[in-house]
C-alpha cells in the first residue's frame, strides 16, 4: 500500500496554524480535532514547520504555563520531513522511526496534498495484513 491510498481513504484535510498564532490556539485546535500535530503555514500556504504535542510539552517544561501565550514560531519544529504519495508503507514506517516523528506532510511537486500520522500508517498496515491473512485462509480452505 502507498501513501496516496491512505490519503484517498482518510481524506486530505490539513489543520494548520500561522507563525504568529499562540501555542494556546494551536493546542485548542489540536484538542478540538483530536490530532497530535498541526502544520505551520505562511500566508501563501507554504509549510514553515510542524507543531506537535511533543513541541508543546518541551515548551511547558522549559518556560512553564506562559508557554500558552508564546508564538507558534518559537516552539515549532522547523525541519519538516515530507513524504510523497508514491512512497510505500514500509518506507514511511522507516522514515518515521529513523527521524522520531509521528506526522508527515504529503507533498507532490511542491504542493501539499495532505498529512499522515503514525496512527494512519499502523491502521492501514493492520488492514493490509488482515486482508492477506483472510486471502491465505480462503486459499488454504479451497486447496
Amino acid at each position: 500500500m502507498h501513501v496516496e491510498r491512505i490519503l484517498a481513504l482518510k481524506g486530505n484535510e490539513v489543520i494548520s496554524v500561522r507563525l504568529d498564532d499562540t501555542i494556546g490556539r494551536a493546542a485548542g485546535l489540536m484538542s478540538d480535532n483530536r490530532i497530535g500535530a498541526v502544520l505551520v503555514r505562511d500566508d501563501e500556504g507554504f509549510v514553515e514547520g510542524v507543531l506537535s504535542e511533543r513541541d508543546i510539552v518541551r515548551g511547558v517544561a522549559r518556560i512553564g504555563a506562559r508557554c500558552m501565550d508564546t508564538s507558534v514560531i518559537d516552539l515549532m519544529t522547523r525541519e519538516v520531513i515530507y513524504c510523497q504519495p508514491e512512497d510505500d508503507i514500509d518506507t514511511i514506517m522507516s522514515v518515521m522511526t529513523e527521524h522520531r516523528v509521528r506526522h508527515l506532510p504529503v507533498m507532490r511537486d511542491g504542493h501539499l496534498l495532505g498529512i499522515i500520522s503514525i496512527g494512519d500508517v499502523v491502521k492501514f498496515r493492520i488492514e493490509e495484513i488482515e486482508f492477506e491473512a483472510a486471502a491465505m485462509r480462503k486459499y488454504i480452505a479451497t486447496a
